[in-house]
């Protein structure tokens, strides 16, 4: 099993942006302590504030299920999904 980049881009909704940015950043923080977690940032765009992104390297796909099942995934959800105009993951390969 190999490495795996994900790269997610979040495009929020200006009245909730440095809420969403407060808590992905606990979350990111949390999610650095997990087994399997090499990478985990969150980044917020220069041009457009209202842009965040998470920069998130995984050991292998085993260690990304383990994190996709954690309880506060889905309670981040829920908090966020309101704040949202759109979200988009993207799979990478590392060249």
């Amino acid at each position: 099993m190999s490495r795996l980049m994900i790269v997610v881009e979040f495009d929020l909704k200006p009245e909730h942006t440095a809420d969403f940015v407060k808590l992905m950043s606990e979350h990111a923080k949390l999610s650095r302590q997990e087994d399997g977690c090499q990478q985990f940032d969150v980044l917020q765009s220069q041009e457009d504030p209202n842009k965040v992104f998470f920069v998130e390297s995984w050991r292998d796909q085993a260690a990304l299920d383990i994190h996709s099942k954690v309880p506060r995934m889905e309670q981040n959800r829920a908090i966020y999904t309101p704040w949202l105009n759109s979200r988009r993951a993207t799979r990478c390969n590392v060249a």
